[in-house]
Order: C-alpha cells, then sequence, then structure tokens
C-alpha cells in the first residue's frame, strides 16, 4: 500500500471516529473548535453551550479569527458557582 494511500486511509478512519474537524464543531470536554463564517458566528454561542452543557460545564473564553479558513475557538470549565439546595 503506498504511504499516500495509507494516510488518506487513517485520515477518513479518524473522522469515522469523530475526531476531525467537520463542517460544525469539533472539541471534548475541554473546549472546541468552530469554522469562522458569518453564520456560524451567529450561532457560535448556542453550540457552545449545548457542547459545553453535555459535560455540566459552560463555555468561557471566546476567540474569534474573523476571516475564513479561521476558527471561533471557546474552552469549557465548571460554574464558578454551583447552588446547593
Amino acid at each position: 500500500m503506498s504511504r499516500k494511500m495509507h494516510t488518506a486511509i487513517v485520515a477518513l478512519a479518524g473522522c469515522w471516529l469523530g475526531i476531525c474537524v467537520g463542517p460544525g464543531l469539533s472539541g471534548n470536554d475541554s473546549g472546541g473548535i468552530i469554522p469562522y463564517s458569518p453564520d456560524n458566528r451567529a450561532i457560535a454561542r448556542d453550540w457552545a453551550f449545548q457542547h459545553c452543557g453535555a459535560y455540566g460545564k459552560v463555555p468561557y473564553h471566546f476567540v474569534v479569527y474573523a476571516k475564513y479558513g479561521q476558527y471561533i475557538s471557546f474552552s469549557c470549565r465548571f460554574p464558578r458557582y454551583r447552588y446547593h439546595y
């Protein structure tokens, strides 16, 4: 098998497992990235809250590189104040 073919197979396998950058949000429990576009910028906070909320965290520290081909990045952290009932 050629080296190029091997690289393509590994890349496709990684995307199949969900560890590649796709058209939407990519990330884990510590944060994520969203490809920049004006449409994505408008909904980035909603996506980040949904993503971090799945881990019981809130999004923090948004960074927006406002050029096509760049990313909107954020980190997830536990809320500073927790309510105890």
